[in-house]
């Protein structure tokens, strides 16, 4: 099958089951990714060197009880009443746990930027493969369903929109950078990048931002200038932490000496290459939605 024709039937199906599942119901989009948070930890241990199914079955089980306890707050606290005793109530402080798992997620986003700029790393330490897997790998995917939540309820439209504007400047940095690039981002991690498409990305997911906050969210007219400043705020964290994103990802590829990080998806790679951007996106996506709240 010729690689143009093999690359655009799985990103087709990709892409379609990614919508189809988060407009389906906020379980089906929990469960699938689910599967994809599972399938990424097996393809960063991979690529770090790290035996899998210890990894894949604590990041099953956290995933699962994350998921409980933030979104099934009611369910959880009664079963647990239940097992330890039913004289008592438990009450679970869910902002707390939220507070804490960011900070984890932000401290290793910063422990990433670090790796990527330092030029002497040619191997990983095990203690630092941990911290990257959790970190990096692990708690971004529980960022990733919390955003979809928005302020009360789940709201596909949310999810559906970060997918767009990631995939917008993925694809305009891309055809920029072909088309006039000329200087190098990182040329030694990434040699394809250029500042003229990292640039051309980032306004055409600005462009994105705001379409999708007049057209596709549908504010009311009181609050349309407040949700496009909030949309175009967040299509530029997409286009400069979404690129750093990606260019973790290839760091941890050249360490390995790899081109992609698994090949689940012909013509695409692994998962993990599908939603580089999007995981380290989500924690700093979240902390604006938090910053926001707080302010308003």
């Amino acid at each position: 099958m010729n690689e143009t024709l093999k690359r655009a039937i799985s990103g087709a199906v990709y892409i379609l089951l990614l919508i189809s599942s988060i407009l389906y119901s906020n379980e089906s989009f929990f469960i699938l990714f689910g599967i994809f948070l599972l399938i990424s930890v097996y393809e960063f241990c991979a690529l770090v060197q790290l035996k899998k199914i210890i990894p894949m079955l604590f990041a099953f089980i956290f995933y699962g009880g994350i998921t409980l306890v933030c979104f099934y707050k009611k369910v959880t606290e009664y079963l647990l009443s239940s097992i330890i005793n039913k004289q008592y109530t438990i009450n679970i402080d869910s902002n707390l746990l939220y507070q804490i798992l960011l900070g984890i997620t932000l401290l290793t986003a910063i422990k990433c930027i670090h790796f990527l700029f330092t030029d002497s790393i040619q191997k990983i330490s095990a203690p630092a493969k941990i911290i990257y897997l959790l970190g990096y790998i692990i708690l971004p995917f529980f960022f990733i369903t919390k955003i979809s939540f928005g302020v009360k309820e789940y709201n596909p439209k949310i999810i559906i929109g970060l997918f767009i504007l990631i995939w917008t400047n993925d694809t305009f940095a891309y055809i920029v950078g072909k088309s006039i690039g000329k200087h190098k981002l990182l040329e030694r991690i990434s040699p394809k990048k250029t500042i003229e498409g990292f640039v051309g990305g980032i306004l055409f997911a600005v462009l994105a931002g705001y379409l999708i906050s007049k057209y596709y969210i549908q504010a009311s007219p009181a609050y349309l200038d407040k949700s496009i400043l909030i949309w175009t705020i967040i299509a530029i964290i997409v286009g400069f932490i979404g690129t750093i994103g990606d260019l973790i990802e290839s760091k941890f590829k050249r360490v390995a000496s790899v081109k992609d990080s698994g090949k689940i998806m012909p013509g695409h790679g692994g998962i993990l290459d599908r939603l580089d951007s999007v995981i380290f996106v989500a924690p700093f996506v979240y902390l604006f939605y938090q910053i926001l709240y707080y302010v308003s």
